[in-house]
């Protein structure tokens, strides 16, 4: 039997991935303040998205979700905002064009400023220092004051994702979404490249389709001047999740700091404080599936955090690699599917397919991204499922963080504009290149 939930309940569970805070009432101040602040999302958007992901679930629509593998505070700036949800919006967009689907695009932006860790400590030499954790905790400078956790890192966080989500919503439901201008959405650094050739196309043949529509229909198609956009950040760091977690009337508690959370790979115990925090809250869950997970506890942890069995509730996010997929994923969608349990599959191909290059390079290579998606599909479909989202971490920025793709960069390019502190990201040509092989293997 679970206990009483409860915003805090998670302290009374096995807490992991967690910083200690030197001052304790430096903590419970900054805890104080954020209950207090303004929530950066309402009840009703976050119902909206638990809604569509229902319709992704039964066929009806897609999830793209993608953004960084954690944001910095640096980066909370116009340009790279912008960048970011021009690539999301373009992606969307062959992939509604291509497969005849709507999307349901979902940021990880806003609020993804933590990152779990392998090792709490990192050591460099003789010197050995806590791990960075992401910028709402501490600094990735390697001293002991960067490294220190700070609380106050949790207002900045606050703060710069106030004003992310205020930039992407005012250019979400502004003109810059409106299809009638695509030229808004431009990325001026790769006007050339064979990927944005093949968008152009596109564009144009939309463009036609739209003013012959325009034409025949009498009351205009408005609902082409915007976009639904949505904000999701894995629950990581608990004390700023709880202090963001407010009730609504009649209708539960909800994390309003984002509309979407997702519990990782590296805490999804059954008994932990991620799986107890997450599953008193209203907002859709994602739960990263990897390939330690077993189908008994898979199914034990789907029914923890989906109890009463709601369409749109939960999100698998799977991540094995490419080398693992064949071998894990096809027994749990058969548990899954037999067991009648309402979840929505996502691939996330990323995390699986990390490597390290001879000179300590962290990086990914497209090729083995592509193939892990490929085969998501193609199991998904061998087992009577359906591949319904795309979880990836992305930047709209001219990185060189993943070898391969439409730049053929190899192990020497990556030093050349190596941005990521934690994790390498598909760049913008990646990006569209992936999306043009969604929109393909969306039509079998």
């Amino acid at each position: 039997m679970r206990t009483v939930w409860s915003p805090e309940s998670w302290r009374e569970k096995l807490v992991l991935q967690q910083p200690v805070y030197p001052d304790s009432a430096q903590l419970s101040g900054v805890l104080k303040k954020l209950s207090q602040l303004p929530p950066l999302v309402t009840a009703w958007e976050v119902d909206r998205l638990r809604g569509q992901l229902a319709a992704a679930a039964a066929g009806r629509a897609f999830v793209l979700q993608g953004g960084d593998c954690s944001e910095s505070f640096e980066d909370c700036n116009a340009s790279t905002i912008l960048r970011k949800l021009k690539v999301i919006i373009q992606m969307s967009l062959v992939l509604i064009c291509g497969s005849r689907q709507r999307v349901v695009r979902i940021g990880r932006i806003a609020g993804q400023y933590a990152k779990p860790r392998s090792s709490d400590l990192e050591r460099r030499g003789d010197v050995e220092l806590p791990s960075y954790r992401g910028d709402i905790i501490n600094r990735a400078g390697f001293s002991l004051e960067e490294r220190r956790p700070d609380p106050e890192m949790m207002l900045r966080a606050y703060e710069r994702s106030a004003m992310t989500l205020n930039f992407v919503r005012a250019l979400s439901e502004g003109g810059f979404a409106d299809l009638h201008h695509p030229e808004n959405w431009d990325m001026e650094f790769v006007r050339n490249t064979p990927g944005s050739r093949r968008y152009q196309q596109l564009l144009e043949s939309l463009s036609e389709s739209i003013r012959f529509m325009e034409v025949v229909s009498p009351a205009g198609l408005n609902e082409l001047s915007r976009v639904d956009f949505f904000t999701s950040h894995e629950a990581l760091l608990l004390f700023y999740e709880q202090a963001l977690t407010r009730p609504e009337r009649h209708r539960g508690w909800y994390n309003l700091g984002a509309h979407m959370t997702w519990i990782g790979d590296r805490t999804r115990a059954l008994e932990g404080a991620h799986v107890e925090y997450c599953r008193g809250i209203q907002n859709p869950i994602g739960l990263k599936v990897g390939n330690s997970m077993t189908p008994a506890e898979l199914l034990e942890l789907i029914r923890v955090l989906n109890p009463d069995n709601q369409p749109g509730r939960l999100t698998l996010i799977h991540r094995f690699g490419l080398d693992r997929i064949r071998e894990k994923l096809p027994v749990l969608t058969a548990a899954v599917q037999s067991s009648g349990l309402n979840v929505l599959w996502s691939c996330d191909p990323m995390h699986g397919n990390t490597q390290t290059t001879r000179s300590g390079i962290k990086t990914r290579s497209f090729d083995d991204i592509v193939s892990e998606i490929v085969s998501a599909f193609q199991i998904h479909r061998e087992s009577g499922t359906r591949l319904s989202g795309i979880h990836l971490e992305l930047t709209g920025e001219d990185v060189t963080e993943c070898t391969g793709g439409p730049g053929n960069l190899t192990e020497t390019d990556l030093s050349r504009d190596y941005r990521s502190t934690v994790d390498p990201r598909l760049n913008y040509e990646q990006s569209m290149e992936i999306a043009f092989l969604l929109a393909e293997q969306m039509h079998f």
